[in-house]
């Protein structure tokens, strides 16, 4: 069945909103009424309609999930499988789980089309902004082999994986992220209030200014007069880039290029996505999905645009009869270990296990880089901060050193 969205009042005149399984919308009001309330608003899940011309309007914001979100789903879905429930019981113990009202109506929505006849991977698959395609297919491989549950928990393992490193990377970025905004805060200050009072008091000098104090006079002045002009035009400027990058895939993929030719940026993006590629071959395939269908859907997964078109000419050659190991070396972008490792997966029987370790080691590595990173930022911030401070008070005292000279 469906999944109605609405808006009721209760006994007590509180507006309350949710979620409701219905054959029609006139079932959806009885139903609502059955529970002493007064519906104000019905509306379908991802209700559309569709104009003249055929364009596609959506009443409603489609319902996304985040990592945290999947990976608590997903652990859910697959320990009540484990558990033996149909299918359809397990989403709606899952969606009466669900804390917000749009992950409930996502997962009620889902159920309607299981309980119509659907399989869940076809399900799945109409909601492409919350289940990838990695989550679609590896369900799909799960339904087909009879292992749902074994395929689920395997996922929750991945999406928890994916959820942990992004908090690993939030947190790391706390501190250098504050380094960050008290610097410019403390030098914003400087610049705002003690500056200007500077010039002040030396105005009513008659005396030429050290050429350190001019320049800081001249900052100073310059900030004041064009320095919210200055942030508007970096900020129209920076989302007319983003508009521009996600309209023009010719622009996207030079920028993607530009990013590769970078020294610790490119060598980050590369591994990140040759690390994206293995995990999801070794999870797609170890879930039985055919070697080139499951290539295939990594290759969707790669976010680097060069990175993908290599890998998908892999694929092609894969199809025609080479070997995984070579066409993935043709691509010179995965590093000769990953090549000699899938090359003794494929010879051993073992791929799966082998683009596991290939992904757990390029994973690893990022790690690393990341750790690495956050090292050097650090004190680079401190020293930065300190040398724009010292620059400051030395210009503020070189002055009055002077002055104190003349008068003596």
């Amino acid at each position: 069945m469906p999944a109605y969205h609405f808006v009721a009042i209760n006994q007590t005149g509180q507006q309350q909103k949710g979620v409701i399984e219905a054959e029609t919308e006139k079932h959806a009001r009885q139903l609502i009424r059955d529970k002493s309330l007064v519906p104000i608003e019905i509306r379908l899940t991802q209700k559309k309609e569709t104009n003249k011309k055929g364009f596609n309007f959506s009443f409603s914001r489609k319902p996304s999930l985040s990592a945290k979100e999947l990976a608590l789903i997903t652990r859910q879905f697959a320990t009540l499988l484990s558990a033996g429930l149909p299918i359809e019981e397990s989403l709606l113990a899952v969606s009466e789980q669900a804390e917000k009202q749009q992950v409930k109506g996502l997962l009620l929505s889902v159920r309607g089309k299981v309980v119509e006849g659907h399989a869940l991977a076809a399900a799945l698959r109409e909601h492409p902004e919350a289940f990838s395609a990695l989550f679609c297919a590896t369900i799909a491989a799960g339904e087909k082999s009879g292992h749902l549950d074994k395929v689920l928990l395997r996922l929750a393992d991945y999406t928890e994986q994916q959820w942990q490193m992004q908090q690993k990377l939030k947190t790391a970025l706390i501190y250098p992220t504050m380094i960050v905004l008290v610097a410019i805060g403390i030098v914003g200050f400087l610049l705002e209030y003690v500056v200007p009072k500077m010039i002040a008091v030396y105005g009513h000098l008659n005396q030429s200014l050290p050429l350190m104090t001019s320049i800081l006079i001249g900052i100073s002045m310059f900030i004041k007069s064009y320095g919210l002009y200055i942030l508007l035009i970096l900020i129209v400027g920076f989302v007319l880039w983003r508009r521009a990058l996600k309209k023009s895939a010719v622009l996207r993929e030079k920028y993607h290029r530009f990013l590769l030719r970078l020294p610790l940026i490119g060598y980050a993006v590369k591994t990140a996505d040759t690390a994206r590629f293995a995990r999801t071959l070794s999870i797609l395939s170890a879930s039985g999905v055919p070697v080139l269908e499951a290539m295939r859907i990594s290759a969707q997964l790669v976010t680097n645009i060069p990175i993908r078109k290599s890998v998908e000419n892999a694929v092609q050659h894969v199809r025609e009869g080479a070997a995984i190991y070579l066409a993935l070396k043709q691509t010179t972008y995965f590093s000769p270990m990953s090549v000699h490792m899938v090359a003794s997966g494929e010879a051993s029987g073992q791929l799966e296990n082998m683009l596991e370790r290939v992904a757990q080691t390029q994973e690893e590595e990022i790690t690393r880089l990341v750790d690495v990173a956050l090292a050097l930022f650090e004190p680079a911030i401190i020293l930065i901060m300190g040398a724009i401070v010292l620059f400051i008070v030395l210009a503020v005292l070189l002055p009055i050193f002077q002055l104190n000279e003349f008068t003596g």
